[in-house]
């Protein structure tokens, strides 16, 4: 049993279509990033997933059930954007509070220390920093050791140093054999953090896949040499090249698009009298991929 289905969901305000015939499995045990530029569909969907918003149309389905009977189960743990703390009671009673409304919750401490609030956990929740209250937030989501982790930009408002943490735990969490979906602007939390990314664009999966698959499929990797006043003469036919962009500054660098860098370096050498100076490969950037296909969705 799949721990999300979605099938051919669709959901309108008005006019405006958020979501457009999204069709989503995702297998239990795995973590997934969810990804997309603004009004992409992102939080419309996730709300459709915790039972917030209805769809116009299709079907959700978490772990078989409908969403309100998944999170009256106690399937399903959230962490919003946004969500206000009851600012009279302490981190400890707070999470004590939440987690008490769940059939089997983690012990009280596990979650504080999880969450790494343990040194907070005396103080009132009003006087915690943003950062701070996104780990209780955090703290919240899992203390009713829910099979489905819902997380929406997770890390906002967090230093680096939180934000590291807050990875840690979430990756230890997942470990359980829990499920983990989150949605987030910064990329390189979803290509550290997931075994899997979907990208959305106008309501629609533009993309799916491990992050090196999208890498990989959205032009892959750079070759940049200086070319010093030489000719650029035949670089696009080169192997694994599928764009070429010359740089008019003094130095006059080629940047090369390549789909596989070990073949256009070699004929680079090889197969060409160039002077090939300051050689610099770039690897595939998930940043360079998503751009391509939202860019490539919204024409």
């Amino acid at each position: 049993m799949n721990a999300i289905d979605l099938t051919d969901v669709s959901k309108s305000y008005g006019e405006v279509r958020a979501v457009s015939g999204l069709n989503l499995a995702m297998e239990p045990g795995r973590t997934v990033a969810l990804l997309g530029p603004n009004g992409a569909g992102k939080s419309t969907t996730i709300n459709m997933l915790l039972g917030l918003t209805r769809p116009t149309s299709g079907q959700v389905r978490i772990f078989g059930r409908a969403p309100g009977e998944a999170v009256a189960a106690g399937e399903i743990g959230a962490m919003l954007q946004e969500g206000a703390l009851i600012p009279e009671l302490t981190v400890r009673e707070l999470v004590d509070f939440v987690r008490r409304l769940y059939p089997a919750p983690l012990p009280l401490d596990d979650v504080l220390r999880m969450a790494d609030l343990t040194g907070l956990a005396s103080r009132r929740a009003g006087a915690l920093s943003g950062g701070q209250a996104q780990r209780v937030r955090f703290a919240l989501a899992v203390a009713g050791a829910p099979k489905l982790l819902v997380l929406d930009e997770p890390t906002a408002a967090m230093d680096v140093e939180s934000r590291r943490a807050f990875w840690q735990s979430m990756r230890a969490y997942a470990s359980l054999g829990r499920t983990v979906l989150f949605a987030t602007h910064y990329l390189e939390e979803a290509d550290e953090n997931s075994d899997r990314v979907i990208v959305v664009a106008r309501g629609r999966v533009v993309a799916d896949g491990t992050a090196a698959q999208i890498k990989a499929g959205a032009g892959g990797s750079s070759v940049s040499f200086s070319l010093g006043g030489q000719s650029a003469a035949g670089l696009d036919a080169l192997p694994g090249v599928t764009a070429v962009e010359i740089d008019s500054g003094a130095e006059g660098t080629a940047r090369l698009v390549t789909a596989d860098v070990d073949a256009t370096v070699d004929a680079l050498y090889r197969k060409t009298t160039l002077q090939v100076r300051d050689l610099r490969v770039r690897g595939a950037a998930l940043e360079d991929a998503f751009l391509a296909l939202t860019r490539s969705a919204e024409n």
